[in-house]
Protein backbone atom coordinates (compact mmCIF):
# COMPACT_ATOMS: atom_id res chain seq x y z
CA UNK A 1 0.00 0.00 0.00
CA UNK A 2 1.55 3.28 -1.00
CA UNK A 3 2.34 6.46 1.85
CA UNK A 4 -1.04 8.47 2.03
CA UNK A 5 -0.87 11.78 0.25
CA UNK A 6 1.33 14.98 2.50
CA UNK A 7 -0.84 17.94 1.41
CA UNK A 8 1.46 21.20 2.44
CA UNK A 9 -0.70 23.56 4.13
CA UNK A 10 2.71 25.85 5.37
CA UNK A 11 1.99 29.30 3.77
CA UNK A 12 4.20 32.19 4.56
CA UNK A 13 1.83 34.85 5.45
CA UNK A 14 3.23 37.95 3.84
CA UNK A 15 1.43 39.21 0.15
CA UNK A 16 3.91 38.58 -2.95
CA UNK A 17 2.99 38.75 -6.19
CA UNK A 18 4.81 37.04 -9.54
CA UNK A 19 2.18 36.97 -12.13
CA UNK A 20 -0.35 39.64 -13.08
CA UNK A 21 -3.32 38.26 -11.51
CA UNK A 22 -4.93 36.36 -13.04
CA UNK A 23 -1.80 34.66 -14.34
CA UNK A 24 -1.58 32.32 -17.16
CA UNK A 25 -2.29 29.24 -15.32
CA UNK A 26 -5.48 30.90 -13.60
CA UNK A 27 -6.48 32.44 -17.45
CA UNK A 28 -5.96 28.76 -18.74
CA UNK A 29 -8.52 27.36 -15.91
CA UNK A 30 -10.59 30.17 -16.65
CA UNK A 31 -10.98 28.60 -20.27
CA UNK A 32 -11.66 25.36 -19.21
CA UNK A 33 -14.38 26.83 -16.47
CA UNK A 34 -16.23 29.08 -19.16
CA UNK A 35 -16.80 25.49 -21.25
CA UNK A 36 -18.33 23.83 -18.78
CA UNK A 37 -19.53 26.18 -16.05
CA UNK A 38 -22.51 28.29 -16.80
CA UNK A 39 -21.63 32.40 -16.07
CA UNK A 40 -24.54 32.26 -13.62
CA UNK A 41 -21.74 30.56 -11.42
CA UNK A 42 -20.07 33.73 -11.44
CA UNK A 43 -16.98 34.43 -9.30
CA UNK A 44 -15.74 38.42 -8.71
CA UNK A 45 -12.55 37.35 -9.54
CA UNK A 46 -10.92 34.68 -11.73
CA UNK A 47 -8.18 33.63 -9.76
CA UNK A 48 -7.73 30.16 -9.09
CA UNK A 49 -6.40 29.04 -5.74
CA UNK A 50 -4.37 26.07 -5.39
CA UNK A 51 -3.59 26.06 -1.04
CA UNK A 52 -4.29 28.58 1.59
CA UNK A 53 -3.64 28.61 5.42
CA UNK A 54 -4.69 31.42 7.96
CA UNK A 55 -4.92 34.34 6.27
CA UNK A 56 -2.96 34.07 2.60
CA UNK A 57 -4.18 32.37 -0.69
CA UNK A 58 -1.68 30.81 -2.82
CA UNK A 59 -2.91 30.88 -6.36
CA UNK A 60 -1.96 28.30 -9.41
CA UNK A 61 0.82 30.67 -10.84
CA UNK A 62 2.65 31.10 -6.95
CA UNK A 63 0.60 34.55 -6.34
CA UNK A 64 0.61 34.92 -2.63
CA UNK A 65 -2.66 36.89 -1.74
CA UNK A 66 -4.08 38.42 1.41
CA UNK A 67 -7.76 37.52 1.96
CA UNK A 68 -9.79 40.27 3.25
CA UNK A 69 -12.66 38.01 2.39
CA UNK A 70 -12.84 34.51 4.07
CA UNK A 71 -14.98 33.36 1.32
CA UNK A 72 -17.61 35.91 2.46
CA UNK A 73 -17.30 35.40 6.46
CA UNK A 74 -16.43 31.19 6.59
CA UNK A 75 -13.03 31.38 7.46
CA UNK A 76 -13.29 33.09 10.52
CA UNK A 77 -10.20 31.00 12.57
CA UNK A 78 -8.11 30.68 9.43
CA UNK A 79 -7.70 28.86 6.31
CA UNK A 80 -6.85 25.40 7.02
CA UNK A 81 -6.54 25.66 10.66
CA UNK A 82 -4.32 22.77 11.68
CA UNK A 83 -6.84 21.99 14.72
CA UNK A 84 -9.99 22.09 12.14
CA UNK A 85 -8.23 19.74 9.84
CA UNK A 86 -7.02 17.05 12.07
CA UNK A 87 -10.93 16.82 13.64
CA UNK A 88 -12.23 16.24 9.88
CA UNK A 89 -9.26 13.90 8.69
CA UNK A 90 -10.03 12.06 12.53
CA UNK A 91 -13.89 11.99 12.09
CA UNK A 92 -13.27 11.18 7.99
CA UNK A 93 -11.52 7.72 9.40
CA UNK A 94 -14.67 7.06 11.39
CA UNK A 95 -17.91 7.93 10.03
CA UNK A 96 -18.51 10.19 7.19
CA UNK A 97 -22.29 9.57 7.10
CA UNK A 98 -25.15 7.51 7.92
CA UNK A 99 -27.90 10.15 8.10
CA UNK A 100 -28.79 11.45 11.43
CA UNK A 101 -32.50 11.04 11.35
CA UNK A 102 -31.73 7.55 10.65
CA UNK A 103 -28.56 6.34 12.91
CA UNK A 104 -27.15 9.35 14.92
CA UNK A 105 -23.73 10.53 16.23
CA UNK A 106 -22.09 12.48 19.14
CA UNK A 107 -20.69 15.25 17.25
CA UNK A 108 -24.26 16.19 15.79
CA UNK A 109 -25.36 16.51 19.58
CA UNK A 110 -22.36 18.45 20.72
CA UNK A 111 -22.71 21.24 18.21
CA UNK A 112 -25.49 21.89 19.76
CA UNK A 113 -24.71 21.60 23.17
CA UNK A 114 -22.24 24.20 22.02
CA UNK A 115 -25.00 26.11 20.51
CA UNK A 116 -27.03 26.33 23.27
CA UNK A 117 -24.65 27.41 25.57
CA UNK A 118 -22.94 30.72 22.89
CA UNK A 119 -26.76 31.41 21.99
CA UNK A 120 -28.44 34.40 24.05
CA UNK A 121 -30.97 33.50 25.87
CA UNK A 122 -29.94 30.06 26.36
CA UNK A 123 -29.85 28.82 30.21
CA UNK A 124 -28.38 25.44 31.27
CA UNK A 125 -31.95 24.84 33.15
CA UNK A 126 -33.66 25.94 30.16
CA UNK A 127 -31.05 25.62 26.64
CA UNK A 128 -32.23 26.60 23.33
CA UNK A 129 -32.81 23.36 20.32
CA UNK A 130 -30.56 23.14 17.56
CA UNK A 131 -31.68 21.98 14.15
CA UNK A 132 -28.16 21.12 11.60
CA UNK A 133 -28.74 21.95 8.00
CA UNK A 134 -26.22 22.47 4.98
CA UNK A 135 -26.00 26.36 4.28
CA UNK A 136 -26.99 29.64 5.52
CA UNK A 137 -29.89 29.72 3.04
CA UNK A 138 -31.72 26.58 4.40
CA UNK A 139 -31.29 28.42 7.63
CA UNK A 140 -33.18 30.73 7.23
CA UNK A 141 -35.84 28.29 5.08
CA UNK A 142 -36.10 26.05 8.36
CA UNK A 143 -36.36 28.92 10.54
CA UNK A 144 -39.09 30.42 8.93
CA UNK A 145 -40.78 26.81 8.61
CA UNK A 146 -40.20 26.43 11.95
CA UNK A 147 -42.28 30.05 13.23
CA UNK A 148 -44.54 29.32 10.70
CA UNK A 149 -45.74 25.66 12.36
CA UNK A 150 -45.00 27.53 16.16
CA UNK A 151 -47.60 30.41 15.76
CA UNK A 152 -49.90 29.08 12.89
CA UNK A 153 -49.36 31.97 10.66
CA UNK A 154 -48.13 32.81 7.24
CA UNK A 155 -46.33 36.13 7.13
CA UNK A 156 -42.87 36.51 6.94
CA UNK A 157 -41.41 39.97 7.52
CA UNK A 158 -37.46 41.47 6.74
CA UNK A 159 -36.20 44.69 6.71
CA UNK A 160 -34.42 47.07 2.97
CA UNK A 161 -31.02 45.45 2.43
CA UNK A 162 -31.20 42.40 3.98
CA UNK A 163 -29.50 39.33 2.12
CA UNK A 164 -30.65 35.75 3.03
CA UNK A 165 -29.94 33.68 0.62
CA UNK A 166 -30.88 32.00 -3.25
CA UNK A 167 -34.02 29.81 -2.92
CA UNK A 168 -37.01 30.56 -4.01
CA UNK A 169 -38.10 31.93 -0.59
CA UNK A 170 -34.79 33.39 0.40
CA UNK A 171 -34.58 35.15 -3.08
CA UNK A 172 -38.03 36.56 -2.26
CA UNK A 173 -36.58 38.07 0.93
CA UNK A 174 -33.97 39.45 -0.54
CA UNK A 175 -33.84 43.47 -0.74
CA UNK A 176 -32.27 43.44 -4.31
CA UNK A 177 -33.76 40.92 -6.68
CA UNK A 178 -30.99 41.54 -9.31
CA UNK A 179 -29.28 39.05 -9.60
CA UNK A 180 -30.39 36.82 -6.70
CA UNK A 181 -34.29 36.60 -8.28
CA UNK A 182 -34.41 37.98 -11.54
CA UNK A 183 -36.22 35.54 -13.99
CA UNK A 184 -36.38 32.92 -11.61
CA UNK A 185 -40.50 33.54 -10.62
CA UNK A 186 -42.26 33.39 -9.19
CA UNK A 187 -41.10 34.37 -6.34
CA UNK A 188 -42.55 33.17 -3.05
CA UNK A 189 -45.78 34.55 -1.22
CA UNK A 190 -46.33 36.78 2.32
CA UNK A 191 -42.90 37.92 2.16
CA UNK A 192 -43.42 41.64 3.59
CA UNK A 193 -40.34 43.81 3.25
CA UNK A 194 -40.22 46.88 5.79
CA UNK A 195 -37.25 49.97 5.61
CA UNK A 196 -34.57 49.41 7.92
CA UNK A 197 -32.26 51.56 10.51
CA UNK A 198 -29.37 53.11 7.71
CA UNK A 199 -28.07 56.30 9.65
CA UNK A 200 -25.99 57.55 7.70
CA UNK A 201 -28.56 58.11 4.82
CA UNK A 202 -31.80 58.22 6.74
CA UNK A 203 -30.56 60.00 9.83
CA UNK A 204 -33.13 58.50 12.40
CA UNK A 205 -32.74 57.44 15.59
CA UNK A 206 -33.41 54.04 16.62
CA UNK A 207 -36.47 54.32 18.22
CA UNK A 208 -37.59 56.61 15.21
CA UNK A 209 -36.45 53.99 12.56
CA UNK A 210 -38.48 51.18 14.85
CA UNK A 211 -41.24 53.16 14.72
CA UNK A 212 -41.20 53.42 11.03
CA UNK A 213 -40.79 49.70 10.23
CA UNK A 214 -43.04 49.09 12.71
CA UNK A 215 -45.61 50.58 11.24
CA UNK A 216 -44.94 49.73 7.74
CA UNK A 217 -45.39 45.91 8.80
CA UNK A 218 -48.43 47.15 10.78
CA UNK A 219 -50.55 48.60 7.80
CA UNK A 220 -49.04 46.29 4.80
CA UNK A 221 -49.27 42.49 6.54
CA UNK A 222 -51.15 43.37 10.03
CA UNK A 223 -49.04 41.67 13.26
CA UNK A 224 -51.81 39.53 13.83
CA UNK A 225 -50.64 37.36 10.37
CA UNK A 226 -47.09 37.48 11.08
CA UNK A 227 -45.13 34.16 12.31
CA UNK A 228 -41.27 36.00 12.07
CA UNK A 229 -39.57 38.72 11.54
CA UNK A 230 -35.87 38.22 10.24
CA UNK A 231 -33.38 40.61 10.90
CA UNK A 232 -29.64 40.60 10.48
CA UNK A 233 -28.25 42.03 13.51
CA UNK A 234 -25.47 43.76 11.11
CA UNK A 235 -26.65 43.54 7.16
CA UNK A 236 -23.70 41.55 5.14
CA UNK A 237 -24.33 41.34 1.73
CA UNK A 238 -26.47 44.95 2.11
CA UNK A 239 -23.50 47.05 2.87
CA UNK A 240 -22.53 46.40 6.52
CA UNK A 241 -24.87 48.20 7.88
CA UNK A 242 -25.29 48.91 11.55
CA UNK A 243 -28.51 49.76 13.18
CA UNK A 244 -28.91 52.77 15.25
CA UNK A 245 -29.03 51.96 18.87
CA UNK A 246 -32.13 51.04 20.21
CA UNK A 247 -33.70 49.80 17.00
CA UNK A 248 -33.07 45.52 17.05
CA UNK A 249 -34.60 45.93 21.22
CA UNK A 250 -37.89 48.22 19.94
CA UNK A 251 -38.56 45.55 17.08
CA UNK A 252 -37.79 42.50 19.39
CA UNK A 253 -40.58 43.99 22.02
CA UNK A 254 -43.22 44.66 19.28
CA UNK A 255 -42.31 40.88 17.92
CA UNK A 256 -42.74 39.66 21.99
CA UNK A 257 -46.18 41.75 22.28
CA UNK A 258 -47.20 40.24 19.30
CA UNK A 259 -46.42 36.62 19.73
CA UNK A 260 -44.00 37.47 16.37
CA UNK A 261 -41.11 35.12 16.32
CA UNK A 262 -37.98 37.51 16.51
CA UNK A 263 -35.48 35.00 14.24
CA UNK A 264 -31.63 37.09 13.91
CA UNK A 265 -29.84 36.02 10.74
CA UNK A 266 -26.59 35.72 11.91
CA UNK A 267 -25.30 33.63 9.28
CA UNK A 268 -22.39 36.65 8.48
CA UNK A 269 -22.18 38.11 11.80
CA UNK A 270 -21.91 35.16 14.14
CA UNK A 271 -19.67 32.86 15.73
CA UNK A 272 -17.26 35.53 16.82
CA UNK A 273 -17.13 37.50 13.86
CA UNK A 274 -17.92 40.68 15.68
CA UNK A 275 -16.14 40.21 18.84
CA UNK A 276 -18.82 38.39 20.43
CA UNK A 277 -19.88 35.03 19.81
CA UNK A 278 -23.30 36.82 17.89
CA UNK A 279 -23.48 39.87 16.61
CA UNK A 280 -26.84 40.41 18.74
CA UNK A 281 -25.56 40.21 21.69
CA UNK A 282 -24.09 43.37 21.00
CA UNK A 283 -27.83 45.23 21.10
CA UNK A 284 -29.26 43.48 24.31
CA UNK A 285 -31.70 41.35 22.62
CA UNK A 286 -32.01 37.45 23.04
CA UNK A 287 -33.83 36.25 19.62
CA UNK A 288 -36.13 33.22 19.82
CA UNK A 289 -34.41 31.84 17.16
CA UNK A 290 -30.61 32.30 15.95
CA UNK A 291 -29.21 30.99 12.76
CA UNK A 292 -25.68 30.32 12.05
CA UNK A 293 -23.71 28.80 9.28
CA UNK A 294 -20.31 30.20 7.41
CA UNK A 295 -18.01 30.23 9.89
CA UNK A 296 -19.21 27.49 12.14
CA UNK A 297 -17.11 24.56 10.45
CA UNK A 298 -13.89 25.94 9.39
CA UNK A 299 -14.70 26.03 5.50
CA UNK A 300 -16.90 22.60 5.89
CA UNK A 301 -20.77 22.89 5.08
CA UNK A 302 -22.57 23.41 8.18
CA UNK A 303 -25.68 25.54 9.46
CA UNK A 304 -27.57 25.65 12.56
CA UNK A 305 -31.34 26.27 13.76
CA UNK A 306 -30.80 27.52 17.34
CA UNK A 307 -34.52 28.17 18.96
CA UNK A 308 -35.90 28.38 22.33
CA UNK A 309 -37.13 24.97 23.62
CA UNK A 310 -40.96 25.35 23.00
CA UNK A 311 -40.68 26.74 19.61
CA UNK A 312 -37.98 23.84 18.43
CA UNK A 313 -40.03 21.29 19.82
CA UNK A 314 -43.52 22.24 17.94
CA UNK A 315 -42.77 20.16 14.90
CA UNK A 316 -44.02 16.25 14.85
CA UNK A 317 -41.25 13.60 14.26
CA UNK A 318 -40.15 13.44 10.84
CA UNK A 319 -40.94 16.96 9.92
CA UNK A 320 -37.46 18.54 10.27
CA UNK A 321 -34.06 17.17 8.78
CA UNK A 322 -32.77 16.86 5.39
CA UNK A 323 -30.02 13.99 3.94
CA UNK A 324 -26.38 15.88 4.62
CA UNK A 325 -28.16 18.27 7.39
CA UNK A 326 -25.49 17.88 10.48
CA UNK A 327 -23.07 15.58 8.33
CA UNK A 328 -21.22 14.30 11.05
CA UNK A 329 -17.13 15.34 8.96
CA UNK A 330 -18.88 18.94 9.31
CA UNK A 331 -20.03 18.38 13.02
CA UNK A 332 -16.58 17.52 13.78
CA UNK A 333 -14.95 20.34 12.36
CA UNK A 334 -17.09 23.06 14.22
CA UNK A 335 -16.24 21.46 17.65
CA UNK A 336 -13.01 22.47 16.74
CA UNK A 337 -13.78 25.59 15.57
CA UNK A 338 -15.37 26.25 18.86
CA UNK A 339 -12.66 25.18 20.75
CA UNK A 340 -10.19 27.24 18.61
CA UNK A 341 -12.32 30.45 19.38
CA UNK A 342 -12.06 29.71 22.62
CA UNK A 343 -8.52 28.45 23.24
CA UNK A 344 -6.84 31.78 21.15
CA UNK A 345 -9.20 34.08 22.49
CA UNK A 346 -10.65 35.17 19.27
CA UNK A 347 -13.09 36.89 20.46
CA UNK A 348 -10.56 39.22 21.60
CA UNK A 349 -8.92 38.77 18.35
CA UNK A 350 -11.95 40.41 16.92
CA UNK A 351 -12.01 43.22 19.02
CA UNK A 352 -8.08 43.93 18.16
CA UNK A 353 -9.09 44.08 14.18
CA UNK A 354 -11.66 46.48 14.85
CA UNK A 355 -9.89 48.72 16.82
CA UNK A 356 -6.68 48.33 14.42
CA UNK A 357 -7.81 48.23 11.01
CA UNK A 358 -10.66 50.16 11.81
CA UNK A 359 -8.53 52.93 12.90
CA UNK A 360 -6.75 52.84 9.96
CA UNK A 361 -9.91 52.81 7.66
CA UNK A 362 -11.06 55.79 9.98
CA UNK A 363 -7.82 57.79 8.22
CA UNK A 364 -8.51 56.95 5.03
CA UNK A 365 -12.14 58.22 5.75
CA UNK A 366 -10.46 61.88 6.85
CA UNK A 367 -8.26 61.62 3.90
CA UNK A 368 -10.63 60.80 1.10
CA UNK A 369 -13.75 62.64 0.55
CA UNK A 370 -15.21 60.01 -1.91
CA UNK A 371 -15.65 57.77 1.69
CA UNK A 372 -18.48 58.37 3.58
CA UNK A 373 -17.76 56.24 6.40
CA UNK A 374 -16.07 53.10 8.24
CA UNK A 375 -19.01 50.45 9.97
CA UNK A 376 -19.12 47.43 11.65
CA UNK A 377 -18.03 45.64 14.58
CA UNK A 378 -15.15 43.38 15.27
CA UNK A 379 -13.62 41.59 12.25
CA UNK A 380 -16.49 42.79 9.96
CA UNK A 381 -16.25 46.31 8.58
CA UNK A 382 -17.34 48.54 5.85
CA UNK A 383 -15.81 51.69 3.86
CA UNK A 384 -18.77 53.12 1.78
CA UNK A 385 -17.70 55.41 -1.23
CA UNK A 386 -19.77 58.47 -2.42
CA UNK A 387 -19.42 60.89 -5.18
CA UNK A 388 -17.90 64.10 -2.99
CA UNK A 389 -20.65 66.28 -1.58
CA UNK A 390 -22.97 64.21 -1.73
CA UNK A 391 -24.25 60.23 -0.37
CA UNK A 392 -24.78 59.15 -4.34
CA UNK A 393 -22.94 55.61 -4.35
CA UNK A 394 -19.92 55.50 -6.07
CA UNK A 395 -19.67 51.98 -7.92
CA UNK A 396 -17.34 52.83 -10.12
CA UNK A 397 -15.25 53.91 -8.13
CA UNK A 398 -15.48 50.85 -5.71
CA UNK A 399 -14.55 48.27 -8.81
CA UNK A 400 -11.53 50.31 -9.76
CA UNK A 401 -10.06 49.72 -6.34
CA UNK A 402 -11.07 46.24 -5.82
CA UNK A 403 -9.55 45.75 -9.22
CA UNK A 404 -6.53 47.61 -8.68
CA UNK A 405 -5.88 45.93 -4.90
CA UNK A 406 -6.15 42.72 -6.56
CA UNK A 407 -3.41 43.31 -9.17
CA UNK A 408 -1.24 43.79 -5.60
CA UNK A 409 -2.25 40.81 -3.56
CA UNK A 410 -5.27 41.85 -1.87
CA UNK A 411 -8.40 40.51 -2.32
CA UNK A 412 -11.37 42.68 -1.77
CA UNK A 413 -15.06 42.17 -2.19
CA UNK A 414 -18.18 44.68 -2.56
CA UNK A 415 -21.17 45.20 -0.76
CA UNK A 416 -24.70 46.81 -0.55
CA UNK A 417 -27.52 47.27 -2.79
CA UNK A 418 -25.24 49.30 -4.94
CA UNK A 419 -22.08 47.59 -4.22
CA UNK A 420 -21.17 51.37 -3.24
CA UNK A 421 -19.18 49.74 -0.31
CA UNK A 422 -16.25 47.91 0.45
CA UNK A 423 -16.45 44.91 2.96
CA UNK A 424 -13.59 43.25 5.17
CA UNK A 425 -13.56 39.96 6.60
CA UNK A 426 -10.57 39.09 7.53
CA UNK A 427 -9.68 36.05 9.32
CA UNK A 428 -9.42 36.11 13.24
CA UNK A 429 -5.59 35.25 13.03
CA UNK A 430 -4.98 38.08 10.63
CA UNK A 431 -1.25 39.75 12.03
CA UNK A 432 -1.69 43.92 12.39
CA UNK A 433 1.47 43.53 10.34
CA UNK A 434 -0.99 42.09 7.66
CA UNK A 435 -3.18 44.69 7.93
CA UNK A 436 -1.38 47.47 8.04
CA UNK A 437 -0.24 46.01 4.94
CA UNK A 438 -3.67 46.20 3.29
CA UNK A 439 -4.09 49.82 4.60
CA UNK A 440 -1.09 50.45 2.87
CA UNK A 441 -2.40 49.43 -0.53
CA UNK A 442 -5.81 50.46 0.08
CA UNK A 443 -4.16 53.92 0.43
CA UNK A 444 -2.35 53.44 -3.04
CA UNK A 445 -5.09 52.22 -4.89
CA UNK A 446 -7.76 54.74 -3.88
CA UNK A 447 -4.73 58.04 -4.76
CA UNK A 448 -5.03 56.40 -8.08
CA UNK A 449 -8.52 55.29 -8.69
CA UNK A 450 -9.65 58.93 -7.78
Amino acid sequence: MSEPTVIETSVPQERHVVTEIPGPRSRELHARRQAVIPPGVHSVIPVYIERAHDSVLVDVDGNHIIDMCGGIGVMTVGHTDDAVVEAAREQLGKVTHTLFTMTPYEPYVRVAELLAKHVPGSTPDQPYKTLLMNSGAEAVENGVKIARKYTGRPGVAVIEHAYHGRTMLTATMNHKAAPYALGYGPRASDVYKAPNSYPLHDGLSGAEAAKRTIAHLEKVAGAEDLACLVVEPIQGEGGFIVPAEGYLPALAKWCRENGIVFIADEVQSGMGRTGTMFAIEQFNVEPDIVLSAKGIAGGLPLAGITGRAEIMDCSQPGGLGGTFGGNPVACAAAVAVFGQIEQHDLLAAAQRIEATFGAGLQRLVEKYDCIAEVRGKGAMLAIEFVKPGTLEPDTELVSKVIAAAAQRGVLLLASGVYNQAIRFLPTLKMSDEQLDDVLGVLDEVIAASI
